[in-house]
């Protein structure tokens, strides 16, 4: 890992423990509750401030770089070209305001669209995910190396369909849940992609999916986490996964194509 990608991760880890403080701060505070796109998609003042504190730390050594963020005006679309910063102030926002543990800050660093330096910062749950890049020891959970799970068949497979299915998507998440309960052992569902690619990536889960469209702030930490944990993330063609693929799918490597074939019938 270069000079330049350590000081990256070290600042990604200063900010979403700085954000992560803020939002923890207010959990289970009764915090007002707002609406954005539709009655399942909230947003609170928490969000807000997490992500303001975020980026102020990232300011304090980056003032040029790009900011791609959930909340606010920050850019919505991760750049091709040049250095920027994938932020989640909260993701799983419905558990956090549910007074669930299971969410995160997130923040990602990114160079020419693809991540060198991801960290999921979990304060409820006393969780923190950091990613380096290639090299020794890629990826820790609270400073110790994990890797996705060495489980190799299906039938012993713990899986989650993740991102969010609309009101009128519905049929769509049912159908997936149907072939993921007659194909694998188990079914999760966390309400947080990035905590469940996480997940994958520590081997607590062997694999995660949807056919929704993901957003970056919801993916791209964790999936950097995945694949530097030697798992396998793609969309549902069997694709390499980009920031703006359609689909996710990510897995611990065996029988990747085996969550690909549940997704076959799922329009």
């Amino acid at each position: 890992m270069t000079g330049e990608v350590e000081d990256r991760l070290a600042v990604a880890e200063r900010a979403a423990r700085a954000g992560g403080e803020v939002a923890a701060r207010n959990f289970r505070q009764g915090i007002e509750v707002e609406t954005k796109s539709e009655k399942t998609d909230v947003v609170t003042e928490a969000d807000r401030a997490a992500q303001r504190r975020v980026i102020e730390v990232v300011r304090e050594e980056y003032l040029e770089d790009a900011i791609v963020g959930e909340e606010e005006d920050e850019l919505k679309e991760v750049p091709d070209r040049g250095d920027a910063w994938v932020i989640d102030p909260i993701d799983g926002t419905n558990n956090y305001v549910r007074s669930i543990p299971v969410w995160t800050t997130s923040v990602a660093a990114v160079r020419d669209g693809e991540p060198v330096a991801a960290v999921n910062h979990c304060p409820a749950l006393g969780d923190t995910y950091v990613a380096a890049q290639d090299g020794a020891d890629h990826i820790h959970r609270n400073g110790e190396p994990v890797s996705v799970s060495d489980r190799t068949d299906p039938e012993r497979f713990a899986v989650t369909p993740t991102i969010w299915w609309g009101f009128d998507r519905r049929d769509e998440y049912g159908a997936i849940c149907t072939e993921l309960v007659e194909r694998f052992a188990d079914i999760r569902r966390f309400g947080s992609a990035q905590v469940t690619l996480g997940m994958v990536a520590a081997g607590s889960l062997e694999g995660t999916m949807t056919n929704v469209d993901p957003n970056p702030w919801d993916t791209v930490a964790g999936v950097h986490m995945v694949r530097q944990a030697g798992g396998t993330v793609t969309d549902r063609h069997g694709d390499r996964w980009r920031h703006d693929s359609e689909s996710l799918v990510a897995s611990n490597g065996e029988a990747h194509d085996e969550l690909l074939a549940a997704l076959e019938n799922v329009d």
